[in-house]
């Protein structure tokens, strides 16, 4: 059989024009189209096949640039150092090829490592000269980043000034990567898809938006931390290895990852990589492999680097977690505030531990930007614990002929009532103010567990009391009786009183369960607490201004926005009086005016607590002025140790943070 020959100059000009948009995409856009093992196939590709042919070689090829053009929306930064790529392996035999090419450079020499987890977040870097941060700016495109000097300056965790060993140091420029932890990023999007904002695809593209903010309110409002890892300028010189300068940064006071480890050989660099790919999950943060350092810094020098990456680093990818299925239809569901979200039904599929049987679109311009159609094969991925995602359409494999693009409906598929897209907003609402899939979608809000936590108060209860009218908003639930439930099918006398006991439990949750019930748009459980710990009861959060709310550190001007809008609005009042009148508390357990012993306190839980559930341990340490943080740092006061604790433990020993065990614990918030 004859094969027709590959026209070379061709593909490499494909393949350097996807590559090219891919960075543009990833580094510029913070919105990727595909995964990094598809971005990592398509550059491998193009390496083997520049390697075949050297004489193809072109200077604007992507492998001999560090990224993607820089973004234009903040003044230009030329770096004092160019801030490369990493060289990837995917195997164990890549990482011992990477060890070969160290050997043959350094004849002689025993290379040793520093292992640090490759963080999947936004590459900046931090400028400190006379002790003082006075510049912080993007990777760009390597060369020339952007100032977001400003916004960098939102981040808590990064220090305005030197101290400890780095103190003397007159001009430093230390490398980072700005993330957002996992917790924090599902909040995010459920209050941007509730709002009818375009949601982020994953935690990376979150934190990207978030620093390339104009205005450095938003920024402050969003959750973000940063690990540094990297020292590219220090003046005078001084620290011979890659592990000393990490250790002078935890020591001034620069939050570096406790997980970075320092390891004598090759076999010590596969055992590292090992345990952190079995701890991924319980991280609290992505991290999509392991980056390998040669430790002595003159090795690094005489190592030295390509265009586009150093000879002495290379990154360890973990296995992607991934999988292709089939699109079996879109289906529309719709929200508690009348939104519209297309929903792709899937042929179900085996993802990281989990069966995935469904994935949310988000809105229109995701199906269209995807273009997302029935029958197509799609490629889905899931990361730690975060809801599955698509992240494309395997255009290769749709059938033929092409299925119809997606089209929003124009009436809500549950009551018919006009849908509509508001201008500035990416979601299609019901108009209907009295569409029952939204009443229906409330209730359930309000009865659930992080909510009002009515047990028993379920689906199909739930439509039964909309359906016959017995339940008009949140303020009826309290005056339904007994018999009333009892009327209802599949409710058993028995079951009916222990419903209506829950019920009039509910009533006692306190006011940050209420507002997080309360479905107000953009405030979820998060919001609701830092609401409920600043003002205390309903009456002087309904007298606060907007200003006083965007105030509260975590909160920001649209939260404030949106907070202020829904108790202005009267029937929101009317229903805020009914439930008050019906006994629902309308105040935070605990809150007092005076100091709160956890005020400017950073806590980390860990593992089980005999006494208290997590939520309980976390809602009491933010009642009691303290933020709880998904991983440790030099920045964190203390961290509580649990049954199975894990990894954190060791990480505060290492980092030198105090650890409480439960007792310890207790005595602090003042319950022993």
């Amino acid at each position: 059989m004859s094969h027709q020959p590959i026209d070379v100059e061709g593909k490499l000009a494909q393949l350097r024009q996807e590559v090219r948009r891919h960075n543009e995409l990833y580094y510029v856009e913070s919105r990727p189209e595909i995964s990094d093992a598809e971005y990592d196939r398509l550059w491998r590709e193009l390496i083997a096949l520049e390697d075949a042919h050297p004489e193809l070689i072109t200077p604007d090829s992507p492998t001999r640039q560090p990224g993607g053009r820089r973004a234009e929306l903040f003044a230009p930064v030329e770096h004092l150092v160019a801030m490369l790529s990493l060289d990837n392996a995917t195997t164990a035999d890549d990482v011992r090829e990477f060890e070969a090419r160290v050997r043959r450079a350094l004849p002689g020499a025993t290379p040793g490592y520093v292992c640090e987890p490759k963080i999947d977040g936004l590459g900046v870097a931090l400028l400190y000269e006379g002790g003082r941060l006075v510049r912080g700016a993007t990777r760009g495109d390597g060369r020339i980043g952007e100032d977001i000097t400003q916004n960098l300056r939102t981040i808590r965790s990064i220090p305005a000034a030197l101290t400890g060993p780095l103190k003397g140091a007159t001009r430093l420029e230390v490398r980072g990567e700005v993330y957002m932890p996992r917790e924090a990023f599902a909040r995010l999007n459920a209050g941007l898809e509730e709002a009818g904002q375009p949601v982020f695809a994953n935690p990376r593209n979150a934190a990207a938006g978030a620093v390339r903010q104009k205005d450095p309110a938003v920024t402050r409002s969003r959750p973000l931390e940063i690990f540094l890892y990297h020292v590219s300028v220090l003046e005078p010189p001084k620290l011979g290895t890659q592990w000393e300068r990490l250790e002078a940064l935890r020591a001034s006071g620069f939050p570096v990852n406790p997980r970075s480890e320092r390891c004598g050989d090759l076999d010590a660099v596969l055992a590292c990589f090992a345990r952190l790919e079995a701890d991924r999950d319980t991280l609290g943060y992505d991290t999509d492999g392991l980056v390998v350092k040669v430790d002595d810094l003159e090795q690094q020098r005489r190592l030295g680097a390509t265009a586009h990456h150093p000879r002495w680093a290379i990154a360890y990818k973990f296995a992607a977690r991934q999988a292709t299925t089939r699109v079996l239809g879109i289906t529309i569901n719709v929200g508690k505030s009348g939104a519209l979200t297309p929903t792709a039904q899937l042929e179900p599929v085996e993802l990281a531990g989990v069966t995935v049987s469904n994935v949310s679109l988000h809105n229109e311009d995701e199906v269209r930007r995807k273009d997302v159609r029935v029958g197509d094969t799609v490629l889905i991925e899931r990361a730690g614990d975060v809801i599955p995602y698509l992240v494309q359409v395997v255009t290769a494999k749709r059938p033929e002929p092409p299925p119809e693009p997606f089209r929003m409906p124009g009436h809500c598929p549950a009551c018919g009532g006009l849908a509509a897209r508001v201008d500035g907003e990416a979601v299609w609402r019901c108009t209907n103010t009295a569409c029952p899939a939204q009443l229906r979608e409330r209730l359930f809000h309000w009865g659930s567990r992080r909510a009002m936590d009515i047990e028993g108060l379920g689906e199909v209860i739930i439509r039964q009391l909309v359906e016959r009218g017995l339940v008009r908003d949140f303020a009826d639930l309290y005056g339904l009786s007994v018999e009333t439930l009892a009327g209802l099918e599949r409710l058993a006398d028995k079951s009916a009183q222990n419903l209506h006991r829950a019920i009039e439990a509910s009533k006692g949750r306190g006011l940050t369960r209420l507002l997080n019930a309360l479905g107000i748009r953009m405030v979820g459980e998060r919001a609701a607490q830092l609401l409920a710990s600043r003002f205390g009861t309903m009456e002087r959060l309904l007298a606060a201004t907007e200003a006083e709310i965007n105030d509260i550190y975590g909160i920001g001007p649209q939260i404030a926005q949106a907070v202020t809008g829904f108790l202005a609005e009267p029937r929101n009042r009317a229903t805020i009086e009914r439930l008050a009148a019906a006994g629902v508390a309308m105040r935070e357990e605990g809150h007092t005016e005076g100091p709160r012993p956890l005020e400017g306190k950073t806590l980390v839980l860990t593992g089980g607590l005999a006494t208290l559930s997590r939520d309980q341990a976390k809602d009491l340490i933010i009642r009691l002025g303290g933020p709880v943080t998904g991983s440790v740092s030099k920045k964190t006061d203390y961290v509580v140790v649990g049954e199975d604790g894990g990894p954190m433990g060791v990480d505060a020993k290492r980092l030198g943070v105090a650890t409480l065990d439960e007792a310890a614990f207790l005595d602090l918030v003042g319950r022993s």
